[in-house]
């Protein structure tokens, strides 16, 4: 049986969750209609029911990681079940993508082949921290907002606020993304995957993500009203808080660079940004 309880725990679907405000700020931006509303949940299974879970899988597979990744503090064992449920996964995804439409569709089979690049062995964009970090931040930013967006406004000509919004999604994953490897400096190394992290070390690893949250923000100031650029830094507010309280502890002490730590710092930002484009989803 492909689908064993390892395997469906290393596809680490609730994992999605961190991914979906690039989501929810594309649905935000498209302004859609009650028509449209089958594409985009459509598009939700696609990206976070498949194709991004595939990804994890086949990540995991080929670092047979013994140490805590991102959702598990202790993963199984990766085995060829993982390999090919990853496998599955992707085929049904690209499956539904193309029932949304077929730009969409080559749109997500590009970001599945990076995410793939990103992995295998014989590529291994991962193991290289600047053009490592920008696959994921361009990948997972503000191609997969467009690719969304083209779904809804069927047009590839974008004014400038689309351009904006979509690089204020590539700056927000930007700024999460090497906090979610802070805690992986020994196991990056070990494996020779020089990562933003830890070429950054502990406190340039901060400075990084802080300066990327600011360009989000300004960003997000440049498109959105004046009412909801406020309410943007209200909903973000804890996100502020936790951030600061982390990153001076950190200093102090680099021990509390720890999964928990990270972990906490995911759920908190994937929570506060979901609550504030889903307002912004109602208030357009």
């Amino acid at each position: 049986m492909i689908l064993d309880s390892n395997t469906v725990k290393l596809l680490r679907i609730p994992f999605s969750f961190f991914l979906l405000p690039v989501f929810l700020f594309a649905i935000a931006m498209s302004q859609i209609d009650s028509s449209q509303y089958i594409d985009a949940i459509c598009i939700f299974f696609v990206l976070h029911l498949f194709i991004y879970p595939a990804s994890n899988g086949y990540n995991s597979f080929m670092d047979q990681d013994e140490g805590s990744i991102g959702g598990i503090r202790n993963p199984p064992k990766a085995t060829k079940n993982l390999f090919y449920a990853s496998i599955m996964f992707d085929v049904l995804g690209l499956s539904l993508a193309l029932y949304v439409g077929f730009g969409f569709f080559i749109g997500t089979l590009i970001y599945m082949l990076i995410s793939r690049a990103y992995s295998w062995r014989g590529i291994r964009l991962k193991k290289y921290p600047i053009i490592g970090f920008l696959s994921v931040a361009i990948f997972q930013g503000i191609f997969m907002f467009l690719n969304i967006y083209f779904v809804f406004k069927n047009t590839y000509l974008f004014d400038y606020q689309i351009i904006i919004a979509g690089l204020a999604a590539s700056f927000m994953i930007g700024g999460v993304y090497p906090l979610t490897q802070i805690y992986q400096h020994k196991q990056d190394a070990q494996s020779g995957d020089n990562t933003i992290s830890l070429l950054l070390g502990y406190r340039g690893t901060f400075i990084f993500s802080l300066v990327f949250f600011l360009l989000a923000g300004v960003c997000l100031f440049l498109i959105l009203s004046w009412q909801n650029f406020l309410f943007f830094q209200l909903f973000l507010l804890p996100v502020a808080l936790f951030f600061g309280k982390w990153m001076f502890e950190v200093w102090k002490n680099s021990e509390k660079a720890n999964f928990d730590n990270a972990m906490k710092m995911n759920v908190i930002a994937s929570v506060c940004m979901n609550i504030f484009f889903i307002f912004l989803i109602f208030t357009n």
